[in-house]
């Protein structure tokens, strides 16, 4: 039990500067228990700091230690939920106003052109300070409460006669660009502040 602790304790360390600080995933009521772990997953294996969860069919526990032991999301999610920050909101301005509070941008995914101003993916900048980055619900989308208080809308490049993708895909690429950019800028920051080697 003691070296599983100490394993456990060398990989924390080893993956903690790659973590990406003041980075939140937003899930707006998604439907498919088998998409949140999916989600989730895709956040711990990238290094994203935290998942909010906007559930307003309260189809998910308010506690965090309750939703760990929940066997649907620790199946689905591979064990991820067990070393992932997640918080459930009631609704979708409740979470908008959390993260007003705390000073996270906010912006939006879609296929389609949503908001005042739309980026491609690989081509938009992710790293501002805090960020929080909405993915709507399976069918519906993200709302339109969201989309009026974010900064932009970014969408995946596509070119086949289908044109979305299911969350957990969308989440992984997304997802994928902002955290390499975000590590990136990070360890040129980091080495900014120590200075020039010697």
């Amino acid at each position: 039990m003691e070296e599983k602790k100490s394993l456990i304790r060398q990989r924390t360390n080893e993956i903690k500067p790659y973590r990406c600080k003041n980075l939140i995933a937003v899930l707006e009521n998604p439907m498919d228990i088998k998409n949140i772990g999916t989600v989730i997953r895709n956040v711990n294996a990238l290094g994203v700091e935290k998942t909010y969860i906007v559930d307003s069919r309260k189809s998910l526990p308010d506690d965090w230690e309750e939703m760990r032991e929940r066997k649907s999301l620790s199946k689905t999610s591979v064990s991820a939920i067990k070393w992932s920050f997640v918080k459930r909101f009631g609704s979708t301005e409740e979470c908008l106003s959390h993260l007003e509070k705390n000073r996270f941008t906010s912006i939006v995914t879609s296929p389609h052109i949503k908001g005042k101003r739309n980026e491609i993916l690989h081509e938009a900048d992710y790293t501002m300070p805090k960020l929080a980055v909405w993915f709507g619900n399976e069918s519906r989308g993200v709302s339109d409460e969201a989309v009026a208080v974010s900064d932009f809308c970014v969408s995946i490049p596509m070119f086949g006669m289908i044109e979305s993708l299911n969350l957990g895909t969308t989440t992984g690429i997304v997802l994928y660009e902002i955290t390499k950019q975000r590590r990136a800028y990070q360890e040129k920051y980091k080495h900014a502040k120590r200075g020039p080697d010697k």
